[in-house]
């Protein structure tokens, strides 16, 4: 059995510009950090005992013989990907909601990968989990998503991600003496607006046309570059908090559906809390708020957004690990000899001279149990 465990992201600058579609003509960066909040995988190879080959549980719980009867698409293509022939179970669970912004499909997509590839018993590098994420997603899957999710979860940390034209991708830590990275973590709020979105859904409506918003994905990327300038400086930390501002400004700008009038008024009310900046995380449309602002005003701004739930978190460093690796006892040989016989078809057990077993289910509270027949 091997478990997974792959971080989820936040995104400060740069957002938009980390699209093929950009950045191969325009190259393109952003600034991000992975937090302590995360996605786990868990994956064995099926014992050939059951009547399905591929178990999948996530919200869902789906019970297949084939690669074509699995629905969940990154689950179906990521198998098929790497040849997975042995039957397997496959078990999510992860620390926030999905479709919120936080780089959830990513982190599956990575995570699901690493522990595929530990399953059959290679180690992937970060390069490799981050490109072959990218290739599924974007190539196989065909979904309209950037190239910054996956390298965030892949990489973990505090990172300047470089896009350049050649298709490259460079990843360059964040440097910072540990009081200023102190620092930036107590100015930072995350709330979760309960509003949930598909952010390939809310990219369709600009990324098809990157290249009317030039203007605006050029701001977003020469932020990024002073952001790092900011933090790198001994200057007042307050400034950041104002370039998150103008960025989600130029954010919004790109198409209706980033925002809202829920999220304005809720980000307003924000700001005149004492929050000097912040923005919808990942591509809009909902999911969680990020708000900077300094400590002396979080009391205020949580009252203020009383009807939302709020998320700490810290910033965390070590990327999509294996947190758990044990051996079982290999099938392949069984597998291969069912396959070549007929096995008698599993059944209930009945004593002799009784009738079979009605199939029914029990239905209601203790003490008042209702036979349904099927």
């Amino acid at each position: 059995m091997i478990i997974t465990r792959t971080p989820f992201r936040i995104s400060f600058f740069g957002g938009g510009t980390d699209y093929p579609g950009w950045y191969r003509e325009h190259g393109g960066a952003v600034l991000a950090t992975s937090i302590d909040k995360y996605c786990y995988l868990t994956c064995r190879y099926l014992p050939p005992f059951f009547e399905h080959r591929i178990r999948v549980v996530y919200s869902r719980i789906e019970n297949c013989n084939s690669l074509e009867e699995i629905e969940h698409p990154s689950v179906r293509e990521t198998l098929r990907f790497l040849d997975v022939q042995r039957g397997v179970e496959i078990h999510h669970d992860g620390d926030l909601p999905a479709r919120s912004g936080m780089g959830s499909s990513s982190a599956f997509t990575v995570g699901l990968l690493h522990a595929l590839y530990a399953l059959k018993g290679r180690m992937p590098g970060k390069h490799q989990l981050a490109t072959e994420s990218i290739q599924l997603e974007q190539e196989i899957l065909k979904e309209t998503v950037g190239s910054q999710d996956q390298v965030t979860a892949a990489y973990g940390g505090f990172n300047h991600i470089a896009f350049h034209p050649s298709g490259e991708i460079s990843v360059r830590p964040m440097i910072l003496p540990p009081a200023r990275l102190e620092e930036l973590g107590s100015h930072l709020m995350l709330f979760y607006t309960g509003i949930k979105r598909t952010a390939a859904r809310v990219a369709e409506t600009y990324v098809p046309n990157l290249q009317a918003k030039r203007r605006q994905l050029r701001i977003l990327r020469d932020m990024v570059e002073e952001a790092t300038s900011i933090l790198s400086g001994p200057g007042d930390i307050q400034a950041f908090g104002d370039l998150l501002h103008e960025a989600w400004q130029a954010k919004r700008a790109m198409s209706n559906s980033i925002s809202s009038g829920e999220i304005d008024e809720l980000y307003e009310t924000a700001r005149a809390a004492g929050a000097l900046g912040g923005k919808i995380t990942g591509a809009g449309g909902g999911g969680f708020l990020l708000l900077f602002a300094p400590p002396r005003h979080h009391a205020h701004i949580r009252e203020k957004l009383d009807g939302l739930l709020h998320v700490p978190f810290n910033f965390e460093t070590s990327g999509s690990q294996v947190v758990f690796f044990d051996p079982e006892r290999d099938y392949t040989a069984v597998e291969e000899d069912t396959r070549l016989r007929k096995i008698t078809a599993f059944r209930e057990w009945q004593a002799q001279g009784t009738a079979p077993a009605e199939d029914v289910r029990l239905e209601g509270t203790a003490g008042n149990l209702v036979k349904v027949d099927f």
